[in-house]
């Protein structure tokens, strides 16, 4: 069958529809459907989900997405069913000035003149040695110098010459509250005890210390050397993220050497909050005619780290006695989450299967202020994501708030939420249609 294009053109053109054409494009056509199934049957489908089906049409995708998202939106979990009551107010420290705080976040929990400049004596030492272990390696020999030797007060009776470690002369500092030990790591790793008292000084900078101030490694009265409860509280955080110093502080006694082979010196710890208080960690005791009783103390009691400092205490054991009771008694612990508690699917783009499943790996314990309140967990997790996903991908996260007692809304925690399975990403294969198209493009 012919037709003509009568059109005005440079020659006559025909376009030819043989029969064997027609032929060709019938059996395509009826080749569609076959085909079409046969795609559709090597799709791997979607892993099942009890209260959750995979999303056949639009429709289904709408919904679908509608219900994870109610899924993920704010909620509130009753941990804690009923709040404990919070103790009564701390009184009868006998301190001039008193300080009590976390060692995790700095919150002061109990203070009593915090801010009042005065001598530290011997608790000076804990600087000395947080200067030290960023000065020299532990391992560093460190001859003793004359100008160590015979120091006023506290002392193991170093002599000239006389060859220790740094970490030795650490633990004398430390336990012992060796002055001569103190001198000694000063020359070594300041040249001098005014050079040192400069590196002293940085660090304080540093630390964001604006009433300290420091002019001998050892804590002697001078009106120039002083504090205040609340900055070497400061102080003693800093120490007790140093493993190696919260170990020595922590030592209630050791040995070192004593000239080389000739014996070796038995030091015990000055505090006896190590021997008497349930979970003490440290950290160092003082004592000067000026300054009278100063004492730095920490402990730990499921997880919570409390650190005590008081100034011119003529009662200080009791005092932070009293204070550690007191912090401890603030808190409890709660779980707010089961390793594997949370579990949902996130739908995927592009993927091989429609969705992961997400969950929480870790769980989230933690020591919670008794006058918390209102605890709610916000799932942040996007709606969908992109293939390819991996297996322990962080694709969110529970993240835990509550009220605290002024009202405002306190971030306690978060934990990470991953995928529970690799999904790989669909490989676009060209089918039948991209081939009839190909045709209708040529």
């Amino acid at each position: 069958m012919c037709f003509s294009d009568t059109r005005p053109t440079a020659g006559p053109r025909r376009l030819c529809f043989c029969s064997k054409s027609w032929v060709r494009w019938s059996a395509f056509l009826l080749l569609i459907p076959m085909l079409c199934s046969l795609w559709a049957c090597q799709r791997e489908p979607a892993p099942s989900y009890d209260d959750i089906s995979a999303p056949s049409s639009y429709a289904s995708a709408v919904a679908f997405l509608e219900e994870v998202a109610k899924k993920a939106s704010v909620g509130t979990r009753d941990v804690s069913s009923a709040p404990s009551a919070l103790p009564s107010a701390l009184s009868g420290i006998s301190a001039q000035s008193a300080v009590l705080i976390r060692a995790d976040t700095g919150e002061v929990l109990f203070q009593q003149n915090q801010g009042t400049r005065l001598p530290m004596a011997s608790t000076t030492k804990i600087m000395t040695a947080l200067v030290a272990v960023d000065a020299l390696p532990l391992d560093t020999p460190v001859c003793i110098a004359p100008e160590a030797v015979g120091v006023e007060g506290s002392s193991i009776y170093l002599t000239e010459g006389e060859i220790l470690s740094l970490e030795e002369l650490l633990y004398a500092l430390l336990l012992e509250s060796a002055n001569d030990a103190a001198t000694a790591i000063a020359i070594a790793c300041g040249g001098s005890v005014e050079g040192f008292s400069q590196l002293m000084n940085q660090k304080a900078t540093e630390l964001g210390l604006t009433d300290t101030h420091f002019v001998n490694p050892h804590g002697l009265d001078d009106s120039q050397h002083y504090t205040t409860a609340y900055e070497l509280a400061l102080v003693a955080k800093a120490a007790l993220e140093n493993p190696l110093l919260r170990t020595v502080m922590s030592t209630p006694k050791a040995t070192i050497s004593h000239h080389g082979n000739e014996g070796v010196r038995l030091l015990i710890n000055h505090n006896k909050l190590l021997r008497s208080y349930e979970g003490a960690i440290g950290v160092k005791t003082g004592f000067t005619k000026k300054s009278g009783r100063c004492l730095v103390s920490a402990a730990e009691r499921e997880g919570l780290t409390l650190i005590a400092v008081t100034l011119q205490a003529p009662d200080d054991w009791r005092d932070h006695t009293a204070m550690l009771d007191y912090g401890f008694s603030l808190f409890e612990r709660i779980d707010l989450c089961q390793p594997g508690e949370y579990e949902q699917p996130l739908w995927v783009v592009g993927g091989c299967q429609e969705y992961v499943m997400i969950k929480n790996t870790e769980g989230l314990s933690l020591p919670l202020y008794k006058g918390y309140r209102d605890i709610s967990c916000v799932v942040e997790l996007p709606l969908f994501t992109y293939a390819k996903v991996a297996k322990n991908q962080k694709m969110g996260a529970l993240v835990y708030y509550a009220t605290a007692p002024d009202g405002t809304k306190t971030k306690l925690g978060q934990v990470s939420l991953y995928a529970s399975y690799d999904v790989e990403r669909v490989v676009y294969k060209p089918n039948f249609g991209d081939w009839l198209s190909s045709l209708f493009s040529s």
